[in-house]
């Protein structure tokens, strides 16, 4: 199995339909073999029943129950997945139509190293934004890549699972972990997802800002006023994000 696509729900069934549909521009390509994770905090919005009738489709597994929110959730698909690689696509969040052009370039590739793409960002009323990857070292700053459209090796997921000590900024902690192991970043060509902007990150950008400085000094070693410059220029940037989502 090449791929696990993993997908965290809590009520957000709508989202969870836009985002099994996306997944027929993956399917296209029979060079590329998946698997659909599912993990549904047991929502009550009809979710789980649709689930059950896809029979599996996608070579789809799925778990609905209470967990201890979003990050818990995602360590639960990392244990049911199966894949060499892994990506985590959200309720509501979909595959950009060439994906398998993207997904087909990690064959014959080492898992030794994330692989990472553009994502584009919807902030509504049509107003999207190309967020393109970032050389490696962007890691000292923030994510070079957005969180859905970095293809994680299994191997270091597992090694790595997500700590729950960080609200909001656990991918960020995960990512910089696998870095400083050996973990590199590797260009992909094109664009691997979209998602709409809204979530804990864009409107707690606050708390998000002091959980990045977090991984960076107990983390990634940074000295202390180069954590703080980051610090305020993440603060401005999120700002703007936030501003620009509000605005929408």
């Amino acid at each position: 199995m090449l791929l696990s696509v993993i997908t965290v729900a809590f009520r957000n069934h709508e989202g969870m339909v836009k985002t099994w549909a996306s997944l027929a521009h993956l399917a296209q390509d029979p060079q590329v073999e998946f698997e659909w994770i599912v993990v549904d905090g047991g929502s009550a919005d009809g979710t789980a029943e649709f689930l059950e009738n896809l029979n599996g489709e996608y070579n789809l597994r799925y778990v609905s129950e209470k967990d201890n929110g979003i990050y818990d959730a995602m360590n639960k698909g990392i244990k049911m997945a199966r894949g060499r690689f892994a990506i985590f696509l959200n309720s509501g969040d979909v595959f950009h139509p060439d994906i398998a052009q993207s997904v087909r370039q990690l064959n014959g590739n080492d898992d030794d190293a994330m692989y990472i793409g553009d994502a584009m960002l919807d902030f509504g009323d049509g107003h999207k934004v190309r967020r393109s990857a970032k050389q490696g070292w962007y890691i000292y700053h923030s994510l070079p890549a957005s969180h859905q459209a970095i293809f994680f090796p299994l191997s270091g997921l597992q090694r790595f699972p997500y700590d729950l000590q960080y609200r909001v900024s656990s991918d960020y902690a995960l990512t910089a972990k696998m870095y400083k192991e050996g973990y590199r970043f590797k260009r992909i060509n094109g664009l691997v997802s979209e998602f709409s902007m809204g979530g804990v990150s864009t409107t707690n950008n606050l708390e998000l800002c002091q959980d990045a400085k977090k991984v960076q000094r107990e983390i990634l070693r940074l000295p202390g006023f180069m954590a703080e410059l980051s610090y305020l220029l993440r603060l401005r940037t999120t700002g703007k994000t936030k501003a620009l989502y509000n605005k929408a």
